[in-house]
């Protein structure tokens, strides 16, 4: 059993520390003491206040715009520089393992020389974390998978489709879907989720005028009298989630919802998604909601905490990660339900401040079943949801 003889430690960036409370405490524990400020000149300080020597470190930082300690907005760079500040702080306070929780990666996007002289962003990220001290990288629906290969230390590419299936058993009439991909690209991830549910699937071949926009939207397949899903692994701007439901609609679409990983939802997603032809768009976690969803309410969000979490516990102890592919380690509450409404926001009211931030943990308390025993590790029938093997892509 691999195992690190300190336990685990979970820290959290200034992000998404709302994500990083659910993490710990699915995990049963609390999250590690750390600050993290900036002086007047914009500078990132790190201090870890508690001691690592010899633990397993997990440190959870997203690409996003993270506030600042006044409320201001800063960039994803802030929160890059944030991590790996805090792994070099882990690595010379001697920690045993480090590793970096990325739930939406840095410079994703930029992960091929498309233009003359164009830089390998990505590239350059895997390099700039792996000289900080990082000994293992886990993120979820990386743009393009190669980039775990621009890693020397081991990468766990997580999928939010056990958790997209999920959702799209519990709330949409199966028998009237169809999963659409926006684009061509996205097909691979289209039809796994479609050969899983046993569903048609159409897919989008765009044209671009210039990047982020989106000129000419051509359909092949047949959604006439169903209800199409767009499936995708990041909406930015949403332009071709606007011009693809318009699109659906008009070839006959009954409804039309869009289920994404990351809602990076910048610029001006949130005025083109209330105007269109979306009755919803569904979006994990790995980037905070809490202000998307209050300016649209057609948002809704997956919580995907339970996946990150079960995540890091096998990790810890050696155990496969792979067959979270395949399945949802727990029957956690979820936002969409409605279920656990009044008890998030009793804890939003409670949140703890640790590290100088505060910490909305917007989950059960009988929830801390992850790892409040680590001795009765694994997933058993009774509190997992097992779907068919995913199609590799």
């Amino acid at each position: 059993m691999a195992t690190t003889a300190g336990g685990i430690k979970v820290f959290s960036g200034t992000s998404h520390p709302e994500l990083a409370g659910l993490i710990a405490k699915r995990l049963g524990q609390p999250l590690g003491k750390a600050t993290v400020t900036r002086n007047e000149s914009g500078e990132s300080i790190v201090r870890i206040a508690e001691s690592v020597r010899e633990h397993d470190v997990y440190i959870i930082n997203t690409s996003c715009v993270s506030p600042t300690p006044t409320g201001a907005a800063a960039s994803p760079n802030t929160s890059l520089m944030e991590l790996l500040i805090m792994i070099h702080a882990c690595k010379t306070a001697s920690a045993k393992r480090i590793t970096a929780v990325i739930p939406h990666f840095f410079y994703a996007r930029q992960d091929k020389k498309d233009k003359s002289r164009a830089p390998i962003t990505a590239k350059l990220i895997a390099n700039m974390l792996e000289n900080a001290g990082c000994d293992h990288v886990i993120t979820m629906d990386l743009h393009a998978s190669q980039i775990q290969g621009f890693f020397d230390v081991p990468v766990d590419n997580l999928y939010a489709e056990p958790a997209a299936l999920q959702y799209i058993c519990e709330m949409v009439d199966v028998n009237k879907a169809v999963i659409v991909s926006p684009d061509a690209g996205g097909a691979k991830r289209a039809t796994s989720l479609a050969d899983r549910l046993e569903l048609d699937f159409a897919l989008f071949h765009k044209e671009r005028k210039r990047a982020n926009e989106v000129s000419r939207m051509v359909l092949v397949g047949n959604v006439e009298g169903k209800v199409a899903i767009l499936v995708d692994d990041m909406a930015d701007t949403c332009g071709t989630l606007d011009l693809a439901a318009q699109q659906l609609i008009e070839y006959g679409a009954e409804r039309v919802l869009a289920i994404v990983t990351h809602g990076i939802l910048s610029g001006p997603a949130l005025d083109r998604i209330s105007k269109s032809r979306l009755e919803k768009l569904i979006v994990t976690n790995t980037l905070p909601q809490s202000h998307n969803r209050s300016k649209c309410n057609k948002i809704e969000e997956i919580d995907i905490s339970h996946v990150l979490a079960e995540t890091i516990r096998r990790s810890h102890y050696g155990e496969s990660v792979s067959v979270l592919f395949n399945q949802i380690p727990y029957d956690t509450p979820q936002p969409y339900r409605h279920d656990n409404d009044d008890e998030i926001t009793a804890a939003a009211a409670e949140a703890n401040n640790v590290g100088g931030f505060a910490i909305a943990t917007g989950a059960r308390a009988s929830d801390s079943r992850t790892n409040s025993r680590p001795q009765s590790r694994g997933m058993s029938p009774s509190n997992s949801r097992h779907f068919p093997p995913r199609v590799a892509s």
